[in-house]
């Protein structure tokens, strides 16, 4: 199995997801009379954390998106972070709320998915999304998820009787993205570093999804020739470079297509918070239409 194109560019296709959302966002506020609101949380001063959210808020107001951080201090309680996230909930300007993980130490990170409404879990992190997912119902689904498969669709991988294998088992990739290939008739099998034979079912892939999150884990000899390679960790190498869990360099020349790191799977998962949140405000705003809230 070859795709087109050997190195799949995940900034070129979130651009082009984001410029999709910026004409729908457009089409929305013109009919709705309001443009779609998403609010962050963000509690306490994590380094990495305070960059991602200042992209997002950038990524939105980019898009004609409308809403507000809102940040908190590291000490805050967890009734105060919750009686904010109810207030969301209520407020019908609202029609994406993430919560930015890690929280600090004192608050509850599975409370907070819980009480987010599961309508505006941009995150797709609610149990009630998850088991739409698995139920084939429609619902919000992890950014990283859905951003995997249109990497996959615009390389022109074919998904339909194809074996994929997908090397990790967290609930904010590696699940979700096995239950997106089931859906779309790819035959999965969910593998981990404590996978036996981890090395043979990874050779047995069409498409080998890396998320375990270990710096190089992967290495050439473990790819099936012309196999999609989709890498989703982010790590530092001992050099301190940024690296992702396959070997590069040496699983590059056996691929059919693979994803770069950096610039391969990260550019998307912002891109698909923003059509994630585009599109709980058009579920939002047809459920109210139809009388159903």
């Amino acid at each position: 199995m070859r795709a087109v194109g050997k190195l799949i560019d995940g900034k070129a296709v979130a651009a082009t997801v984001r410029a999709e959302v910026a004409q729908r966002v457009a089409t929305f506020t013109r009919v709705a009379g309001r443009a779609p609101g998403l609010h962050v949380i963000l509690a306490g001063e994590d380094p990495g954390s305070v960059v991602y959210v200042r992209n997002k808020e950038k990524a939105a107001k980019e898009v004609g998106m409308v809403g507000e951080v809102h940040r908190l201090p590291d000490s805050v309680t967890e009734a105060d972070l919750l009686a904010l996230v109810e207030a969301l909930n209520q407020d019908s300007s609202v029609d994406g709320i993430l919560v930015q993980f890690p929280v600090p130490k004192q608050i509850h990170q599975a409370e907070v998915l819980r009480t987010i409404h599961p309508d505006k879990d941009v995150d797709g992190l609610h149990a009630v999304n998850v088991g739409r997912l698995w139920s084939g119902d429609e619902g919000l689904v992890p950014c990283t998820p859905r951003g995997i498969l249109r990497l996959i669709a615009e390389a022109r991988v074919p998904l339909k009787g194809a074996r994929a294998v997908v090397v990790g088992r967290s609930n904010l990739v590696g699940k979700p993205v096995a239950a997106l290939l089931l859906a779309e008739h790819a035959t999965v099998t969910l593998a981990h570093s404590r996978t036996v034979d981890l090395r043979e079912r990874c050779r047995e892939a069409d498409i080998l999804v890396a998320a375990v999150g270990r710096a190089k884990m992967i290495p050439g000899d473990w790819v099936k020739s012309g196999a999609c390679v989709i890498d989703v960790g982010m790590n530092r190498d001992g050099a301190g470079k940024l690296c992702g869990d396959v070997d590069f360099a040496s699983v590059e020349p056996v691929a059919g297509a693979i994803t770069p790191v950096p610039g391969g799977v990260g550019p998307m998962t912002i891109a698909m918070l923003l059509e994630n949140t585009l599109r709980a405000a058009e579920s939002r705003t047809n459920a109210r239409g139809q009388g159903r809230g």
